[in-house]
C-alpha cells in the first residue's frame, strides 16, 4: 500500500476536513469545497465448524464467522459478494479561514455494497460523520458533532484489514461492513457525537481530550436488548501520540474512555467503566511492524460495553491485544502482510462461563493496481472459544476474500 492508499484511509476514517485541498477543490465564495470517497467489494468464502454458541455464549456472533445454533457442531460454508471492513464512502467537506479561524465541516454517507434477500435491492446504509471543527495552528482546534471515537481509533486505523475484509463475512451479509479484526485484538472506536479538543503538532506530539454521547451497556454477552442502561453522565475519552519521520518513521500512542454506567440491575450502584491502551507502529526499508494492547474493567468484548457486566450488575475484566508484520516488495508496491491477535473476557463468580476468547489470524496481500486503485487478497481463522468449568469449547471460521477497493 503506498502512501497515496494510506493517507487516503486515514483521510476516510478520522475524515480531518482540511482534507479538502485548493488544488483540487471547488472555490465557491469563501469556501473550498471536495467531494471524496471509497468504492469497495469482495468475493469471500467462509467455513465455519465446532460449536459455535457454545453456552449461549456467542458475542452476538461479532468475533465468530457464524452465529446460529444451526452452524454448531457440524461444517457450514457461506459464498458472499460484499463490503469489506471499509463501507462504500461519500464525503463533502469545506474549509475556509475567517476572523483569524479555520473553519471546516464534512458530511458522509456510507452505503453497502451486500444484498441477503430477494426483493430487497437497497443494502444497508450509514451516516457515519456530520461535524465542523474550528480552530488555529497556535492553539488547536475543537470538533463538534458525529466522528470516530477517540478511544482505540488508532488500533483500527493501523490494521492491515482496514483495506480488506478480515472476519464477519459469513454472519453479516447485507451489512455495511465486515468486522476486520474488531473484536479479535481491539475494541471497536465506533462513531460518536461528540465535543473534542485537538492541540497543535508539537514537533511530532499532540493530543486530543473530548466527552462523547454515553452508549447503553448491558450484562449479556449475547448483545441483547434485556437490561441496557444508559450512562449517567457523557462519556470522557482521551488519547496522547507522538510521531517521527526519518529512516525510521513510526508512531506511538495511549488512549483511554471512562463512562458512568446506571445499575444494571435493581439495588446496585451506579459503576464507572473504563479502558486503557497503548500501540506503537514502526516502518523502515519497506518492513513495517505494529504492536498493541489494550485492558478494561466494564467496557465489555468488541462492541463498547456488550457484556461488560454480569448478571448481578458487577463489572467483568477484558483485554487483548494484536501484533502486525507487513513488508512492501521494492518496485511494485505490493504490500504483504500477517498478523496475530486476541480479545478476552473473565467470567465472574456468578457466570457460566470462565472466559471467552475469540482469536484470529490473518494473511493478506494488498497491491496499488494505481494510485487510487488497490486489489485485495486475504485469509483469515478465527476461533471462538468458551470456558465453562474448566472444560474449554471452541467454535472455528476461516474466511478467504479476493477483491478490490478505490479511493477518488
Amino acid at each position: 500500500m503506498n502512501n497515496t492508499i494510506k493517507l487516503a484511509v486515514a483521510s476516510a476514517l478520522l475524515a480531518a476536513a482540511s482534507s479538502a485541498s485548493a488544488a483540487g477543490g471547488i472555490v465557491a465564495g469563501d469556501w473550498t469545497l471536495d467531494i471524496g470517497g471509497i468504492v469497495n467489494t469482495y468475493y469471500t468464502q467462509t467455513k465455519a465448524s465446532g460449536n459455535l454458541s457454545a453456552g449461549a455464549i456467542a458475542l452476538g456472533g461479532y468475533g465468530s464467522a457464524f452465529n446460529t445454533t444451526t452452524d454448531s457442531g457440524r461444517n457450514a460454508k457461506q459464498n458472499n459478494i460484499t463490503t469489506g471492513l471499509l463501507p462504500n464512502y461519500l464525503t463533502v467537506s469545506g474549509k475556509t479561514r475567517q476572523n483569524d479561524l479555520d473553519v471546516t465541516f464534512l458530511i458522509s454517507i456510507n452505503p453497502g455494497s451486500s444484498t441477503a434477500a430477494g426483493g430487497i435491492q437497497s443494502a444497508q446504509q450509514e451516516n457515519r460523520q456530520a461535524f465542523l471543527t474550528f480552530g488555529d495552528a497556535s492553539w488547536g482546534s475543537i470538533k463538534l458533532g458525529k466522528d470516530l471515537g477517540i478511544y482505540a481509533s488508532d488500533a483500527i486505523l493501523n490494521d492491515m484489514t482496514l483495506l480488506g475484509v478480515g472476519s464477519g463475512a459469513g454472519n453479516l451479509k447485507g451489512n455495511t461492513t465486515t468486522t476486520g479484526r474488531i473484536g479479535t485484538g481491539f475494541m471497536y472506536a465506533d462513531w460518536k457525537s461528540q465535543v473534542a479538543y485537538t492541540s497543535p503538532n508539537f514537533n511530532g506530539f499532540s493530543f486530543t481530550g473530548g466527552v462523547t454521547q454515553a452508549f447503553n451497556a448491558n450484562n449479556t454477552l449475547s448483545g441483547a436488548t434485556n437490561a441496557q442502561r444508559g450512562g449517567s453522565e457523557p462519556a470522557f475519552e482521551g488519547k496522547a501520540s507522538y510521531a517521527f519521520a526519518g529512516d525510521v518513521s513510526g508512531k506511538v500512542w495511549v488512549s483511554g474512555i471512562s463512562q458512568k454506567v446506571q445499575g444494571l440491575v435493581a439495588g446496585t450502584v451506579n459503576q464507572t467503566a473504563d479502558s486503557v491502551d497503548v500501540g506503537a507502529n514502526v516502518n523502515m526499508a519497506g518492513f513495517g511492524l505494529t504492536g498493541y494492547y489494550y485492558t478494561g474493567n466494564g467496557i465489555g468484548q468488541t462492541i463498547q460495553f456488550n457484556g461488560g457486566f454480569d448478571a448481578a450488575g458487577n463489572k467483568r475484566d477484558s483485554d487483548g491485544g494484536y501484533v502486525q508484520a507487513t513488508y512492501t516488495l521494492p518496485g511494485v508496491g505490493t504490500k504483504l502482510g500477517a498478523s496475530w491477535g486476541i480479545s478476552k473476557i473473565d467470567g465472574n463468580t456468578v457466570d457460566t462461563f470462565r472466559k471467552v476468547e475469540d482469536e484470529m489470524w490473518t494473511i493478506g496481500a494488498y497491491h496499488p493496481l494505481t494510485k487510487h486503485l488497490n486489489i485485495v487478497a486475504e485469509y483469515s481463522d478465527v476461533k471462538h472459544k468458551v470456558d465453562i468449568a474448566g472444560a474449554t469449547t471452541e467454535g472455528k471460521g476461516k474466511t478467504a476474500s479476493v477483491g478490490a477497493i478505490l479511493f477518488f
